[in-house]
């Protein structure tokens, strides 16, 4: 904490942004993964600790033509209990389901679990698997900008994505997924609420006269990024679901999850788990 000289907390988008632009700023919402960091030496603060949480317009859900829009500051809990979230994109509600505890659902926000960049962070995969993109605002020309970018494409290492310094992540945006759309995430642990993911599978795509189409994998904990498993997909699209193109499918994890041995778990038992999870999802989207 020494190092921290002042500490923000602004009430909108342009005064966030603003002072992120004059740069060394940390900024923070729950800070249920920057605090464990800091405290074990992984990160330090900067001279400027931000705290974004009051923002106006960067927390709550809602459609917006045929898009969902998920603000950045919303909890972990929010996206858990939200109606339209279980209507339309219950894969999302199903992953908040198993993220870690009450207490850290209540904290964490879905922006925070995002740009922490981790390769199994639970709340990416389903959102990979929606095809959601993210938005990015910086200070630029006296005015806020903003871009978008696909998630797919914003993880570029463990920890580190395309997001510049100067910029704030202010929300997640998908197109609301078709009537036959289908999808279902699985994650590894004995607790699979409080633990981190040893593998993490989510399929989603569309599901009519027994054909899946635009058919989505993502994967977490098997490579040093969150990934969208493009050959798993290429052995699933356009094809009818039964048990020869699932087996397509297993046998087409070995060329996108590419795990290692850590603490956790060794690279063989990841390579094991992703096999048994892709059947599995796919078997469950099958019988549903």
């Amino acid at each position: 904490m020494q190092d921290i000289k002042t500490y923000m907390t602004p009430c909108s988008v342009g005064e966030a942004v603003k002072a992120m632009a004059a740069g060394g700023v940390t900024a923070f919402c729950g800070g249920t993964d920057l605090s464990p960091q800091v405290e074990s030496g992984a990160r330090q603060y900067t001279a400027t600790l931000m705290n974004i949480r009051r923002i106006e317009g960067m927390g709550g859900i809602a459609e917006q033509g045929d898009s969902i829009r998920i603000g950045a500051l919303t909890t972990v809990t929010e996206i858990r209990r939200d109606p339209l979230i279980a209507k339309v994109a219950p894969i999302l509600a199903e992953a908040a389901e198993h993220f870690a505890s009450d207490q850290i659902r209540n904290a964490a926000s879905v922006g925070g679990n995002i740009c922490n960049a981790s390769p199994a962070g639970d709340m990416i995969n389903p959102l990979l698997v929606l095809d959601a993109e993210v938005e990015l605002a910086r200070w630029q020309d006296g005015a806020v900008a903003t871009r978008r970018v696909a998630m797919a494409d914003f993880f570029l290492a463990p920890r580190k994505t395309v997001k510049r310094d100067d910029e704030l992540l202010t929300a997640i945006v998908f197109k609301r997924p078709a009537a036959d759309f289908v999808g279902y995430f699985r994650k590894s642990g004995p607790r699979p609420a409080l633990e981190i993911s040893t593998v993490s599978v989510g399929i989603g795509g569309r599901m009519s006269n027994g054909v899946f189409r635009d058919v989505r994998v993502a994967m977490g904990s098997v490579a040093p990024t969150p990934l969208r498993a493009r050959n798993v997909e290429a052995a699933l699209e356009g094809k009818p679901l039964n048990a020869d193109t699932i087996r397509a499918a297993v046998a087409a994890t070995s060329a996108d999850a590419k795990p290692i041995d850590d603490v956790r778990a060794s690279a063989w038992y990841r390579e094991h788990l992703v096999k048994v999870f892709t059947e599995e999802v796919l078997n469950h989207v099958l019988g549903n």
